[in-house]
């Protein structure tokens, strides 16, 4: 239970920071700038490479333990995060600079935050806690501290100004690396075969495993598209909607703030019950309510407590998508795969990420912020319904996931 405790709170911190820079950084170009279409440039130019890293780091976490990885990444990240701040203060920070700090801090976070995705099964198993149980609780923490990075950048880049906000973003990576050092739990599953097997031939065996699943297949897909449009929504929608309508960048964090606090109500629910639940007809009313409504408000320019109110609402019904789409992804693949499948899976269902920034810049330069909002509020609502009528998606349902445990060889279900 120590190591549960202190990962997630590695988690809320790290998370936490996260999210400052997800608005710090948007808000400091476009502030500085006044161009929707660098704003989007920024985001990709950090997107880009931690998809790609994100992708290829999974053999390296299988090599040498997704603890050791964590550790690397987390502690480079404070130092890289940290020129922000540093270079703004000696009046050095040039887009350039901005853009290869941002890329550096992509590389590094990819594989980290695959890393910490990666302990999820280990963590489980050692506190003895059902996946349901423990990808809700990731959920929550996940919410919380999008709740709490939200408010806090607010009210920091609104005082200190988006490059000094970043201080506390680049202090949450060292703070998370010293709990995971002192509680994350070291390798567990280690299978002596494939000590043989080079960097390639274990990227090609995580490859060769997902592409032959066709729950796993058709759930990238569908996470692939709505993280493309989410990312727009975050890093430039949002900001350009409040921009464009006088709204401070306090009404910003104020959105993402209540989307994420009603999303921790929804996912502590969710966690207490989710093993009730059927996760077909759950999955399809959760995305129903979070996804499209949250773009139609801010297009029809609704008052901002009706704005407020739809966020909350989508927020409460996305709380309950972590514990469904987290628990089927760790049941269908083996231990010993965790760490190249699941980064494969995170890393191709965030493909969408960099696209996002660059198609919601030229979606709001070519057709405006109100047509922009709904033509990407229709994508979402098409990309999540679509399941409906696909049937391998009715295989999320716990009967589905046994058949397929079932169907795998011995070896791959006990990881040797």
């Amino acid at each position: 239970m120590r190591s549960l405790v202190g990962w997630l709170s590695a988690e809320v911190i790290s998370l936490a920071g996260t999210r400052l820079s997800m608005i710090a950084i948007p808000w400091l170009v476009l502030t500085t700038t006044g161009s929707a279409t660098l704003t989007g440039l920024v985001a990709f130019t950090e997107m880009a490479p931690y998809v790609v890293a994100k992708a290829l780091g999974g053999p390296i976490i299988d090599r040498f333990g997704a603890r050791r990885v964590i550790l690397f990444a987390d502690t480079a990240s404070v130092v890289v995060v940290g020129l922000v701040p540093l270079l703004h203060a000696l009046d050095l920070l040039h887009l350039g600079a901005l853009l290869a700090i941002v890329a550096v801090a992509g590389v590094l976070r990819g594989p980290g935050d695959s890393a910490k995705h990666a302990l999820v099964p280990d963590i489980a198993e050692g506190a003895g806690v059902s996946l349901e149980r423990v990808t809700g609780l990731v959920g929550v923490v996940e919410r919380l501290a999008s709740t709490a990075g939200a408010a806090l950048a607010g009210a920091l880049v609104a005082v200190v100004g988006p490059a000094m906000a970043l201080v506390i973003d680049a202090a949450s990576f060292g703070i998370s690396a010293a709990l995971i050092a002192l509680t994350a739990p070291r390798r567990v599953h280690h299978v002596e075969d494939e000590d043989e097997l080079g960097y390639v031939a274990r990227l090609r065996s995580g490859w060769q495993f997902l592409r032959g699943d066709a729950v796993l297949v058709a759930m990238v897909g569908m996470l692939a598209v709505t993280n493309l449009l989410d990312q727009a929504y975050v890093v430039v929608l949002v900001p350009v909607w409040a921009y464009e309508s006088g709204h401070s960048v306090a009404v910003v964090g104020t959105l993402f703030a209540c989307f994420s606090g009603a999303a921790v109500v929804g996912s502590v629910l969710a966690t207490a019950i989710a093993e009730r639940l059927p996760r077909f007809a759950t999955y399809l009313v959760a995305f129903l309510v979070a996804g499209a409504p949250r773009y139609v408000a801010l297009a029809l320019d609704a008052p901002i407590p009706a704005v407020l109110a739809v966020g909350m609402a989508g927020g409460f019904a996305a709380g309950f998508l972590n514990p469904i789409l987290g628990a089927v992804i760790f049941e269908r693949i083996p231990k010993h795969l965790i760490g190249r499948v699941s980064s494969l899976t995170t890393s191709l269902a965030w493909a969408g990420i960099p696209l996002g920034s660059l198609a919601g810049g030229a979606l709001v330069a070519g057709v405006g912020i109100s047509p922009a909002l709904l033509l990407m509020g229709f994508a979402y609502l098409v990309a999540t319904m679509l399941p409906a009528v696909r049937p391998q998606w009715r295989q999320i349902d716990r009967q589905g996931v046994e058949a397929a445990a079932a169907s795998q060889p011995v070896s791959d279900r006990t990881g040797g």
